[in-house]
């Protein structure tokens, strides 16, 4: 019969030849995706409809869990500080990569604070207008803009959001002075230009197609390097009179810093296999998403390109968050 002093010298010599009994294999439970937006969303859409193809290649059910608030800075957190474990997920977008630039004092360590898993796909923002509005083209809203400095409006989701920094990169580089007007959230924003109260605005893809569904308003280019299957007829704001022009929003899959090679591994074949189904390019196409998929590092180039890029941007505009 073992003595008491010799059962613990026991279990780890079980633990060494059945490695299985002592660590269950990942995942051995569910994983729980941060999305931090609301739901509805274009970020919350992707979430959903890749966990449903993550869950199938894990075994396990995929849950969204939305943590709006603080210009995604919540939801950040929230993962930053979940054990690396692989059962916590971020879910991350353009924000993620202004975030450094626009919060000087962030509650988390930055991108340090985060394991990339996969670049999920990438998609452009569409320049819209009142289509019985003053502006019928981009070559009409350069040439107004000319005529009366400051007197061309465009509407953004908030300061530093997407809508935000595209039109400020687009004034840079036309070199013309458009005035800037925040509203909270994308439903007042469209409400105003439907109401010809503002000019313009660099909306999503997912808002646009609902948008412009009436006919009240025109999408003239969009913002991405080259034009998008989503909207073959419009062309690129380069190829409309501002070269160089280029500005699109992502997504991408983040664990937890620390987060175990393998257990990243797993994950990155699991998001790969999810956004290469049939539903998944299905449902994510009024999106005008492009898949990308491929290992971690690519994401993590694409990210630091992304940051170098914004920071720029909002250094020369003094934007802030506020």
């Amino acid at each position: 019969m073992l003595s008491r002093r010799q059962l613990p010298a026991l279990a780890l010599a079980l633990g060494a030849v059945l490695p299985g009994r002592a660590r269950a294999a990942y995942p051995d439970r569910p994983v729980r995706i941060i999305v931090p937006f609301a739901p509805g969303g274009g970020t919350d859409i992707i979430a959903r409809v890749m966990s449903e193809g993550m869950a199938r290649e894990l075994g396990q059910p995929v849950i969204v869990d939305n943590k709006p608030g603080a210009g995604t800075i919540i939801g950040n957190d929230v993962v930053a500080k979940s054990p690396p474990d692989g059962y916590t997920l971020l879910l991350a977008s353009f924000a993620f990569a202004v975030a450094p630039a626009v919060q000087p004092k962030l509650p988390y360590a930055g991108n340090a604070a985060f394991a990339p898993v996969t670049l999920i796909g990438r998609s452009p923002n569409v320049l819209l207008v009142n289509a019985a509005g003053r502006i019928g083209s981009v070559a009409d809203l350069l040439a107004a803009a000319r005529k009366d400095p400051g007197a061309i409006t465009y509407a953004s989701f908030g300061n530093a959001t997407s809508a935000h920094l595209a039109g400020a990169l687009f004034a840079h580089l036309a070199q013309v002075e458009l005035t800037h007007v925040p509203y909270r959230g994308s439903g007042p924003a469209l409400t105003d230009l439907l109401a010809g109260r503002v000019d313009m605005l660099f909306a999503t893809a997912a808002t646009v197609a609902s948008a412009t569904s009436g006919g009240r308003l025109r999408a003239i280019a969009v913002t991405s390097a080259e034009r998008s299957a989503a909207f073959p007829g419009v062309p690129t704001v380069t190829e409309a009179g501002v070269p160089g022009y280029a500005s699109e929003g992502w997504y991408g899959l983040y664990a937890p810093a620390g987060t175990p090679p393998e257990t990243i591994d797993r994950l990155n074949v699991a998001a790969n296999q999810a956004i290469r189904t049939e539903t998944f390019q299905r449902q994510v196409a009024e999106e005008g998403l492009t898949t990308v998929g491929g290992p971690p590092a690519q994401l993590v180039e694409y990210v630091r390109t992304e940051e170098a890029r914004w920071r720029e941007v909002v250094q020369r505009a003094n934007i802030t968050a506020e």
